[in-house]
């Protein structure tokens, strides 16, 4: 080897990154921390905000107008406390009309509903010929316009030339004047809810049916199990919470019955709900106490009494749906 050869100096060790200074990663750490905390309620706040101001704001507006006198033909207010409550509750009979006409429909569409959506979600979900047909079928009401089905019933139930009349002079049954009569106005009111809903509750009913496990059915038929024995041994106890939801639902849509009667009926005297007021409901008492006799006040007292009615029936809807499927 020359001697004019030299040897390279040893390279030196790479340097490793600097660490972070200890403020820095205190720093880092705070803000993860509050990332991890208030994320969630940044998230969520935007529901409360829009609550608050949509819900929570008219309900507390409502009891403090049902507290006063207010009317759009008196420019003063005066504070009445539950003067409103007490006329309402003692010396209305129309409003218990009105109350005793909403129970009736509610009952008369509501029970009916929910059952033949059950056995109709419940035939949908077996292997049946066009089964998407149908399902795509029973959904067809929900888009039809409110105004359009209750045209098309006034139509059936017409006194002179329905459907429903005609059909009963075939069998010898004299013509019935559907809104005249009080129990034949609540039947054709509640058939129409009834077309309008019961595809509604059967999509949901059904969409329930294809979580339950398949294995389930298989064991049962196994054992000896008809199909009726499966429906109410498997199928209605795993659809507890749909069936609780759905009641819950229909009692609200229920006690706020309104588009269905109001346009059954037609004319300047609408919310009257016929001559004498046979089907007229709570939310049409409401608004022709508002509209009509212009006793803001008064109509917030109906409002809160009619929250309340809802309120309770679903708390009791709730309770017995709970006690009826349980698995005791």
């Amino acid at each position: 080897m020359s001697s004019l050869e030299t040897t390279a100096p040893p390279a030196a060790p790479p340097r490793g990154p600097r660490p972070a200074p200890r403020h820095s990663s205190q720093r880092g750490r705070l803000l993860n921390r509050l990332d991890l905390r208030l994320t969630p309620y940044a998230f969520v706040l935007p529901f409360f905000v829009l609550f608050a101001i949509f819900g929570v704001y008219p309900i507390i507006y409502t009891f403090w107008i049902a507290m006063t006198d207010r009317s759009p033909l008196n420019a003063t207010i005066s504070f009445v406390g539950v003067d409103n409550f007490v006329e309402l509750f003692t010396n209305d009979p129309q409003f218990w009309n009105a109350v005793v006409n909403t129970f009736g429909m509610f009952l008369m569409s509501t029970i009916p509903q929910l059952l033949i959506a059950l056995l109709l979600a419940n035939a949908l979900n077996r292997r049946i010929r066009g089964q998407m047909f149908f399902r795509l079928a029973i959904a067809m009401p929900i888009i039809t316009s409110t105004a359009v089905v209750a045209l098309i019933f006034s139509m059936i139930y017409a006194r002179e030339f329905g459907l429903v009349n005609w059909l009963l002079d075939l069998v010898g049954v004299g013509p019935i004047d559907w809104r005249a009569n009080r129990f034949a106005s609540w039947f054709a009111i509640s058939t129409m809810v009834d077309w309008r809903w019961v595809g509604y509750n059967a999509l949901i009913y059904l969409a329930a049916m294809q979580s339950i496990s398949k294995d389930m059915y298989e064991a049962a038929a196994l054992d000896g199990a008809s199909r009726r024995r499966q429906f109410w041994s498997i199928t209605i106890p795993q659809l507890r919470p749909t069936i609780i939801f759905t009641l819950i639902i229909s009692t609200i849509g229920g006690l706020q019955l309104f588009t269905e009667p109001l346009m059954f009926t037609s004319g300047s005297g609408a919310l009257s709900g016929g001559s004498e007021g046979q089907f007229q409901t709570i939310t049409m008492y409401l608004l022709d106490v508002m509209n009509q006799r212009f006793r803001w006040g008064y109509a917030g007292a109906v409002a809160l009494v009619l929250f309340v009615l809802i309120a309770s029936v679903s708390l009791l809807n709730y309770l017995l749906a709970r006690r009826i499927s349980s698995d005791k």
